[in-house]
């Protein structure tokens, strides 16, 4: 048996347990590169398709793995008693990451949520931080979050981010206050 049988082998197995123990609902494990391919083809197509929809707030967080199926569960709750809504929601969850996508009731378009894109957001990463996660995972803090770091980071993770971003930028010429101010 080759190492890639044997992994092959090991995943059948842990999805089994997990299906027999009620952790998991459905899924489907590739036989080939072939079917590898399709599977990723996809997941890569996923943020296309959001677009498409035209996502009234897109979340990329990350949280404990033991507090993923209870923030899924409460946040989606949390979402319903603001709005008429629609979630997407999926991510590497191996590692925590979670890409928790709003989107409009059917029928409905972005802009019918404007005033309220603001508040899902709150909802959203208050109870990241509720589960001691954090409001940005994969794709970094960018530019839309900048704000957001002093309510949800803790203030030494910010000195720590502070002090990095000045030891290894002394000349503040690598995007200059973008997360933290010069």
């Amino acid at each position: 048996m080759s190492a890639n049988q044997d992994a092959e082998s090991v995943v059948a197995s842990i999805f089994s347990d997990a299906f027999e123990a009620g952790l998991v609902s459905d899924g489907v494990l590739a036989a080939s590169m072939a079917q590898r391919d399709a599977l990723w083809a996809v997941r890569e197509s996923i943020p296309d398709a959001n677009r498409a929809v035209g996502s009234i707030a897109s979340h990329d967080v990350s949280l404990p793995l033991r507090a993923l199926p209870a923030f899924i569960d409460q946040a989606t709750a949390v979402l319903d008693e603001i709005a008429d809504l629609r979630v997407n929601c999926f991510g590497h969850l191996g590692d925590g990451n979670l890409h928790f996508n709003v989107f409009p009731a059917e029928g409905k378009i972005r802009s019918d949520y404007g005033p309220l894109r603001a508040a899902i957001s709150e909802a959203v990463h208050g109870l990241v931080k509720q589960y001691n996660g954090s409001v940005s995972a994969e794709h970094g803090v960018g530019r839309l979050k900048t704000k957001d770091l002093p309510r949800y980071k803790d203030p030494v993770g910010l000195h720590m981010m502070a002090a990095i971003k000045r030891t290894l930028d002394p000349n503040g010429i690598m995007n200059p206050g973008v997360i933290i101010p010069e």
